[in-house]
């Protein structure tokens, strides 16, 4: 049976009732003999309209921000606002070299973690982030789709903005900033993986060169070369990819010395063994996937931390360091990769070092299963970062 406007009616209001409200209805309606019931009188207590306060209350209600931090236009009408970590998309795929689509990453790796708050207990990390930061959602950075250059210019300058403005917070010691002063951190939401490059560069600009700890299944060093038949011209410049950004970063002196950058997982073919000592002269060292079945995810813990020492890091996230069978929604994928429980085991053995920005890149929503298991993924390790850095403060 359709029930009637009014019971409909009825019914609204008395789910909007405390229970004690409730109890004291049933009560009175006790008192009231059948005859003198009507749908009228009964009705007539939900003649006044119901209070908005207990919604009115938040500032935003239905936003999909990451893992509910709260929406914010860090370029515009909030730009005087204070926070301590900016979380930026960066919706950008065209120097991918097989599969394009991560310029949806950023809603795709927000969707994976609408589950999960900042506000909650990260029970592994055993923190809880807002008890330490305040971190945004500045949605994504407009980046043109035409023009690379461009695209990664403007992601340079709005990490730069982000990064030069003072934190909420400051701590008893001394800032490990150039300036001495305590900045905001970026967690960036990617896009291919050229966009490391851009936030490097506005990273640099305030810490100088960092140590970078990069996940992922290849390399990123390619050293970029002219083949004897190849499409460009003399005078022309080969771009910039996803596959050698790291490599203009170490010409860019934006990488710590001393080989103190290190490749976490990688199991990716090469083109030869050059690529190697390339590599190592862009100064990475090397932790293969399969180690983790030698010295497990301890023995990988202690190679990152003997490699970055005290330096400022910048973690790199690209998702198909993880197995394709829990990150199949990638553009370059590979089979073999860690499983989710082996990274977040190997990232919590890296509290105490100093993370001045992060990134995880190469989600395509696009390729994922119906259950968005890439984009769950993807959230949970950004999550984990983001207790990474609520655990140790940047100073000297």
């Amino acid at each position: 049976m359709t029930p009637s406007y009014l019971q409909i009616t009825f019914f609204a209001g008395l789910a909007a009732l405390t229970l004690g409200e409730q109890v004291a209805l049933n009560t009175e309606d006790a008192n009231v003999t059948a005859d003198n019931r009507t749908d009228a009188s009964i009705l007539e207590s939900f003649a006044a309209p119901a209070s908005p306060q207990a919604w009115m209350q938040q500032d935003w209600n239905g936003l999909t921000t990451f893992a509910g931090a709260t929406p914010l236009r860090c370029f515009g009408a909030d730009a005087a606002t204070l926070y301590d970590v900016a979380v930026l998309g960066a919706p950008f795929d065209t120097a991918t070299t097989y599969r394009s689509g991560a310029r949806f990453g950023p809603n795709g790796i927000r969707q994976g973690a609408r589950r999960l708050g900042i506000s909650r207990i990260n029970v592994p990390m055993k923190t809880r982030v807002t008890d330490h930061l305040e971190v945004v959602d500045c949605g994504d950075v407009p980046m043109v789709y035409i023009d690379n250059k461009v695209a990664l210019r403007q992601l340079e300058a709005a990490s730069s903005i982000s990064l030069s403005r003072k934190s909420l917070r400051s701590y008893e010691g001394t800032s490990i900033a150039k300036d001495g002063s305590f900045h905001p951190r970026i967690l960036t939401l990617g896009g291919d993986h050229t966009i490391t490059l851009s936030m490097l560069r506005g990273i640099g600009k305030v810490y100088g060169p960092v140590s970078v700890i990069h996940f992922d299944s290849h390399i990123d060093t390619w050293k970029p070369r002219r083949a004897p038949e190849g499409p460009w011209l003399p005078d022309e410049e080969i771009p910039v990819t996803h596959d050698n950004y790291f490599w203009h970063a170490h010409e860019e002196g934006l990488l710590a010395a001393n080989h103190s950058n290190i490749h976490v997982g990688i199991h990716g073919a090469l083109d030869s063994w050059q690529d190697y000592e390339d590599d190592y002269e862009a100064g990475f060292v090397i932790i293969q996937v399969d180690e983790i079945e030698d010295i497990g995810y301890k023995g990988i813990v202690k190679k990152i931390r003997d490699a970055v020492g005290d330096n400022p890091v910048y973690i790199s996230f690209d998702i198909d360091v993880i197995d394709l069978g829990m990150a199949p929604a990638t553009g370059t994928p590979e089979i073999g990769g860690f499983t989710t429980r082996e990274v977040r085991k190997i990232l919590q053995g890296l509290a105490g070092l100093k993370i001045v920005g992060a990134d995880i890149v190469e989600v395509a929503p696009g390729y994922d299963t119906q259950a968005e298991i890439t984009q769950i993924a993807a959230g949970n390790i950004g999550w984990d970062i983001l207790a990474l850095m609520a655990k140790t403060p940047l100073v000297l």
